[in-house]
């Protein structure tokens, strides 16, 4: 039987409906979501690293830099009070440097306090004269008779009472009655507490 023109238009139109039908049901199930609800699923973010939301603290490459940072300051204050208290020491003069180094040979031997301490003491002196540095001047004062010459050990303490610093002063040849008063200088790091005393006074 002949598909008059009318018919053959009504098939036209039933296919198109049909293929609508069909691309709205296939949007539907691409853009549905898994809950059952009917609304659009919600995107799923990857996670692209680690989970750090709990994590407190600082990370471990930020601790070794600040810990290397803390070493430098530390070593550059220490490099600063010891040039300091060279420059310091160089304008003594070399007559005072070596009473100094026989102060300390001379004491090497000594048992004790030796047999000078009452003729010597401290006097603070302030950093402000010091190049900033702590430093004390040893009064020696040869209260004997006859020509001597001394050597004094100076420890300097921290506020445990430990020893942390020991300089050596001395004076040559001083004539009976004459006094003399090298300086003995820490080269600890500004910003510490010390304690000068004397240790050993030993008259040569």
């Amino acid at each position: 039987m002949a598909i008059t023109p009318p018919q053959r238009a009504q098939v036209r139109t039933a296919l198109a409906g049909l293929l609508i039908a069909a691309a709205g049901a296939a949007t539907l199930v691409s853009c549905g979501g898994d809950e059952g609800d009917g609304g659009a699923a919600s995107p799923r973010p990857t996670p692209s690293g680690p989970y750090t939301a709990s994590f407190s603290g600082t990370p471990a490459s930020a601790l070794a830099t600040l810990a290397e940072s803390a070493r430098a300051r530390a070593s550059a204050a220490a490099s600063s009070a010891a040039a300091r208290a060279s420059e310091f020491e160089a304008s003594v003069s070399a007559e005072v440097e070596r009473a100094n180094v026989a102060a300390r040979r001379e004491l090497a031997d000594v048992e004790g306090q030796g047999n000078a301490m009452a003729d010597v003491s401290l006097t603070g002196k302030p950093r402000g004269e010091a190049a900033d540095l702590i430093a004390v001047m040893v009064n020696i004062t040869n209260r004997t008779e006859k020509t001597a010459s001394y050597a004094v050990q100076v420890d300097f303490r921290d506020s445990d009472g430990k020893v942390v610093e020991t300089r050596y002063v001395g004076a040559q040849d001083l004539a009976p009655g004459a006094k003399e008063q090298p300086l003995a200088i820490s080269r600890t790091p500004e910003g510490q507490r010390l304690t000068a005393a004397i240790t050993k006074a030993q008259r040569y």
